[in-house]
């Protein structure tokens, strides 16, 4: 008769517990210095210049729109506004273009927010968010980017303002600080329709909230004409507008005359304004779901 061993396995040492496996973390944004940041943001603005290289057609706004809106308002609103301004349609070209170049800023910043929003939808910015880089670099990858296409939207209105007739009367340094300054002023901007980009849910929808917060910010300064004839009322609107201050201080720069404080002015809205926004956006960026 045979008989059954039974074999008793023996009893795991005692000890802490083995820790589970880590799961895939990504990076902290206080923890990439800031040589690795900047070359984040060199990368992704390459992928993102790469993106209009396969898409020319994206570039169209940047070149058409100046074009438009110079003969637009040079050859519809120039008699009669240059006459008002004590000239003829020169005089009105000199006083709009300066004007203009605040309002570039406006209309490429309303392209980064339908931007971002578009990416949120196709899951592009849903892969960024997996990879360890900062959160912000993304954003301001955009914004470097951006403002590269309003360096070409500022070149051909210029371009266009001379040949329609612009004269420079002040220095051509005082010209770079007017481009200089729109530029300070758009990136600014740009922030806000980032965080609009990430909080509403279409490209339409950031387009259409947009529009709404563009039309009286550009026709109730003085872009586009004098505000001593506006009723009271506007011109006290047109005094805080941050654009009449920007147009302003372009007008100064260009032609020679007195800045005052315009500059000063435009300088502490695109300061305030990104300080405040920035962290919102990039705020609202890691939370987006």
């Amino acid at each position: 008769m045979s008989s059954t061993t039974t074999t008793t396995p023996a009893a795991a040492p005692a000890g802490p517990p083995a820790p589970a496996p880590a799961k895939a973390t990504v990076a902290d944004e206080g923890r990439i210095g800031l040589r690795a940041n900047l070359r984040h943001i060199g990368a992704l603005a390459r992928r993102n210049m790469l993106q209009i290289k396969k898409d020319p057609e994206s570039m169209f706004d940047v070149l058409l729109m100046p074009v438009i809106f110079i003969l637009l308002f040079v050859y519809v609103f120039g008699g009669s506004v240059g006459a008002s301004l004590g000239g003829n349609r020169q005089e009105y070209v000199n006083y709009l273009v300066p004007g203009l170049m605040a309002m570039m800023g406006l209309n490429i910043a309303m392209a980064v927010g339908t931007g971002v929003n578009d990416d949120f939808r196709k899951g592009v910015m849903d892969r960024f968010r997996t990879m360890p880089i900062a959160r912000s670099s993304v954003l301001i990858a955009k914004i470097v980017v951006e403002l590269g296409r309003l360096m070409v939207a500022m070149f051909i209105l210029l371009v266009m303002g001379f040949v329609v007739g612009m004269e420079l009367h002040g220095s051509v340094f005082g010209l770079l600080a007017a481009v200089a300054l729109s530029a300070v002023f758009g990136a600014a901007i740009m922030w806000i329709f980032i965080l609009l980009g990430l909080s509403m849910k279409t490209a339409q929808a950031v387009q259409g909230t947009a529009m709404l917060v563009l039309m009286p910010l550009q026709f109730g300064s003085s872009i586009f004409v004098p505000t001593q004839t506006m009723p009271g009322w506007l011109q006290a609107f047109t005094d805080y507008n941050p654009l009449s201050n920007l147009a302003d201080a372009a007008r100064a720069l260009m032609q020679g005359g007195p800045v005052g404080d315009s500059v000063w002015w435009t300088l502490a809205w695109a300061a305030g304004i990104t300080l405040v926004m920035a962290p919102l956006a990039v705020a609202k960026f890691r939370k987006k779901a």
